[in-house]
């Protein structure tokens, strides 16, 4: 962190800048105040000779919206993108063209500033650091695109879990230059195939998080030993050397650097085995020594004290007021000079040598300062021919960052010079011809090339690799062609086997629904056969098998249920009628209106489906009446006539198109219609719960927050009793069994009821903020989920506790939605986040899916939690417009 130079933006959009914070090849990370607001911000703003470049433009772009569409988890959403020119404001202001986008400032340590400060870190902390990086990893992948934005400089350790900030090539560059008509980026990593010129995919990714997990393990990179003129033969064909990784890690890491790129392990699999209960459930209870975490919280702390630069206050823009940093002062700080005022703000650690080089490593670049010399052997992007500057000064000049604590940089003991210095930022230049520049691919896709282009550039990429891999240097990846997949692009997921345990299985199919149409309000699936979904405008039927669209029928629009009545006709619920429609073209083949159907109710409302049995469908329904006023006493003015909601709860046979009963209930909130959830099925009677959204406010003032759940007579659908069992809340997740027991959330423990007596039985303690949403009855097993994220079993009889897992989400929101297979072997669970599937007897976390998110037709990132729906030996989640099949035990 260091102070503004004269010539850096003072606002960006609505961002008032208060430092500068860390650099890197393509862009500086500034600290800024949003206006208005006294939380701060990193503004990533590119370099503005390389913002010039519409291709480097492109890329940025493409970058940025990627961070938008993995935001969450270990992601930290962006506030904002790009901006606009404020010309008011005192400073330098924002260039016209300034590409940059702002994320919430997190306290953290890059991976490098972590081992420049403290050396290794302990196996737990590399476990977690693996596990969360290779979560967003299984993200990406599973859209079919590949990150390559891993790096020292570009993974960061907070309080709470790691953080990526580099979602591409460009955000992991170690140097980026506009020179000669060209844009030329330096890479900081080799993988064996790209040494022998191929295009990186997703395994590539593995590699590179195999290095930095050895880095952050040993303090040191796996291909040490050998002359640097042997770094790529050796990268590409020497084993790795991991004595030193602890052996718990061993075996994983090999698996990562691994030569064939098939034979590594998935990103989901490399998140299992590192942390089966997920990087967040592992970091539970805090994860960094305590050496980092005070530097973490000291970072903090200076952040915070940050405020608006003199010049800016004081309405000054002249170099007078720019700040001046001088060589007077302790020993152990610089001094910044502004104005009158003199700060003292403490010097980069003395480990921190410019230009020092360790001759036996091959490492990544961004770990230590070294001018850069020009290297020819080098494959181009072509741009403008007046836009050949060279990146400017700064992308070479590392700054001058303060230790995060006064303690001693860590010293390497392992034979030579530390090989990472000790507080290198990804912007530090490489040494001379270590790493030889590379083409990025950048949307859209250049116009097509030469037949002959494509070979002629492998070779010279290929040739420049090797002669690029020396001392001190790092490596060069080779990014591919503009038509290899890349975190910007949409393209779908590639075939792949699935052999690797922790990795999703491959979609049988994929159905995205037309942007054209409005969005799914209710989906179902029928007869494990077809996927229905309603919406406004028309219901659709979806083959199970393929994922075809079969039909549209618009007079199911608003419909919901999409219910079995019998072997061949699919019910459909609309807001007016009842419709039977053929599985097979969606024709109507039967109609009850329910003006026709329910007699006396001439306007009947219907609200939602309760449950189902058979053929025995029950639901709630109301209808308004006018009730006359009495008629007045001679001499006095007469009353109004009152308009009175009355409700009902209805048996309905939808094999016979039957009314079985009606039962009259109270009237919900307005408009009216109740809405009942159905808590369990038994022999004699049904027992449910009246959504909390629908209670009348008398209601509420009654219940004093315990909610009600009543019985109603299978045959005659008679009210039997309405009972509150302990502390159960209107809204708290609750369910019933064939057996007698009822499961309630109160408070944040998970307590068992006998049904008829409302008598406690056993009472499973939940830790703090553990509030249990509903569970779910599996044979002997309950299965629960919580806030915290967990999904686990207990026996229904005793209440022990059989496995907890986490589901690997950071910590907020609501409890995951949990649902079993047909079978009942495995437990799905479905958040906001991602679907993370167990298996039911014993917690094995098997797979876990996320998408990379979803544009909505205006163009904005969709963040639709998941849902997840079960038939026989499938599983399909859905995500706002888009569903996915995939296999199930």
């Amino acid at each position: 962190m260091e102070a503004l130079r004269q010539d850096d933006p003072r606002h960006f959009g609505r961002y008032t800048v208060l430092a500068r914070f860390r650099e890197g090849a393509a862009a500086v990370q500034y600290l800024a105040r949003e206006t208005g607001a006294d939380e701060r911000a990193v503004i990533t703003a590119a370099r503005p000779a390389l913002a010039e470049v519409p291709a480097f433009r492109r890329r940025f772009q493409s970058e940025a919206r990627t961070a938008e569409r993995l935001a969450g988890g270990w992601v930290t959403p962006p506030l904002d993108v790009r901006g606009t020119r404020d010309d008011d404001t005192g400073g330098a202001a924002e260039e016209p063209d300034s590409l940059w986008t702002a994320t919430g400032y997190v306290p953290a340590l890059t991976l490098s500033e972590a081992i420049g400060l403290a050396g290794p870190l302990p196996e737990r902390a590399v476990r977690i650091l693996g596990a969360g990086i290779a979560e967003i990893l299984s993200r990406v992948h599973a859209g079919g695109a590949v990150l390559q934005g891993l790096a020292p400089g570009t993974v960061l350790l907070a309080e709470d879990g790691p953080r990526l900030t580099a979602f591409g090539p460009l955000g992991a560059a170690a140097s980026a230059e506009a020179r000669g008509g060209q844009l030329s980026v330096r890479l900081g990593y080799l993988t064996p195939e790209q040494a022998e010129g191929r295009e990186a995919g997703a395994p590539s990714d593995l590699f590179v998080l195999g290095l930095l997990l050895a880095y952050a393990a040993t303090g040191t990179t796996p291909f040490t030993d050998g002359p640097p003129e042997g770094a790529a033969d050796r990268i590409a064909h020497a084993e790795p050397e991991l004595g030193s990784v602890p052996e718990g890690l061993r075996e994983l890491i090999a698996g990562c650097l691994a030569k064939d790129p098939d034979q590594r392990p998935s990103a989901g699999s490399v998140a299992a085995e590192l942390a089966l209960e997920g990087a967040a459930g592992l970091a539970r209870g805090g994860w960094l020594p305590e050496r980092l975490s005070a530097a973490v919280a000291d970072q903090e702390a200076r952040v915070r004290a940050l405020e608006t630069p003199v010049e800016e206050a004081d309405g000054a823009d002249g170099p007078e007021d720019a700040p001046v940093v001088t060589a007077d002062g302790p020993e152990d700080a610089v001094v910044v000079a502004r104005g009158a005022d003199v700060v003292s703000v403490p010097a980069a650690p003395s480990g921190a040598v410019a230009g020092q080089e360790d001759r036996g490593t091959t490492r990544f670049l961004g770990t230590v300062s070294g001018a850069p010399r020009t290297d020819h052997p080098t494959t181009q992007l072509a741009v403008p021919r007046e836009l050949t500057a060279a990146a400017p000064a700064a992308a070479q000049t590392p700054p001058a960052l303060p230790a995060p604590s006064p303690a001693a940089p860590y010293q390497h003991h392992r034979g030579g010079p530390a090989p990472y210095a000790a507080a290198a930022l990804p912007g530090a230049a490489a040494p001379a011809a270590a790493t030889p520049m590379v083409s990025l691919p950048l949307p859209p896709p250049a116009p097509a090339p030469d037949p002959t282009a494509s070979r002629r550039a492998l070779l010279i990429t290929a040739g420049a690799a090797a002669a690029g891999l020396i001392v001190g240097g790092g490596a060069v990846a080779v990014l591919g062609s503009d038509d290899s997949p890349s975190t910007g692009d949409d393209k779908p997921a590639p075939d792949r086997p699935r052999t690797l345990p922790g990795q999703a299985p491959e979609p049988r199919w994929t159905y995205a629904h037309p942007a054209s149409e409005s969005t799914p309000l209710t989906t179902a699936l029928w007869q494990d056969k077809l996927l229905v979904l309603t919406s406004e405008s028309q219901a659709t039927g979806v083959d199970l098998r393929t994922g075809k669209r079969l039909w549209q029928r618009a007079d199911a629009a608003k419909g919901q249920a999409a219910l079995a009545a019998g072997e061949n006709l699919c019910f459909v619920a609309s807001p007016t009628e009842f419709l039977w429609l053929s599985p097979e073209d969606g024709a109507v083949e039967h109609r009850v209106r329910y003006v026709d159907q329910f007699t006396g109710l001439p306007a009947l409302t219907v609200g939602r489906i309760t449950g189902q049995s058979g053929s025995v469908i029950w639901f709630t329904g109301s209808h308004t009446v006018t009730v006359k006023a009495p008629k007045p006493k001679k001499g006095k003015k007469p009353g109004k006539d009152k308009q009175v909601v009355q409700a009902y709860f209805f048996a309905y046979d939808i094999v016979r198109r039957k009314e079985l009963w009606r039962t009259a209930v109270p009237a919900g909130r307005a408009p009216g219609t109740p809405s009942y959830q159905l808590v369990a099925e038994r022999s004699a009677d049904l027992l449910v719960r009246q959504d909390a959204a629908t209670l009348t406010p008398a209601d509420v003032r009654t219940a004093k927050g315990k909610g009600t759940i009543r019985s109603f007579d299978q045959k005659t659908g008679k009210l039997l009793w309405a009972k509150q069992y302990g502390a159960v809340a209107p809204g708290a997740g609750v369910l019933g069994d064939e057996d007698g027991r009822l499961y309630g959330a109160v408070g944040t423990n998970l307590q068992a009821f006998e049904a008829d007596t409302a008598k406690p039985v056993w009472v499973l303690n939940g830790g703090t903020g553990s509030v249990y949403g509903t569970p779910v009855v599996a044979g002997p097993l309950l299965h629960t989920t919580n806030r915290s994220q967990e999904v686990g079993a207990v026996q229904r009889e005793t209440g022990r506790l059989v496995w907890r897992r986490s589901t690997e989400v950071p910590l907020g929101g609501n409890a995951p939605a949990i649902t079993l297979s047909a079978s009942e072997k495995t437990l799905i669970a479905a958040d906001a986040s991602q679907v993370t599937v167990f298996s039911a007897a014993d917690g094995r976390r098997l797979w876990k899916f996320q998408d990379i998110g979803a544009q909505d037709p205006k163009g904005a990132t969709v963040t639709a939690p998941y849902r997840a729906l079960t038939a026989k030996k499938t599983v399909v989640v859905q995500r706002d417009r888009t569903f996915y099949s995939f296999p199930v035990a």
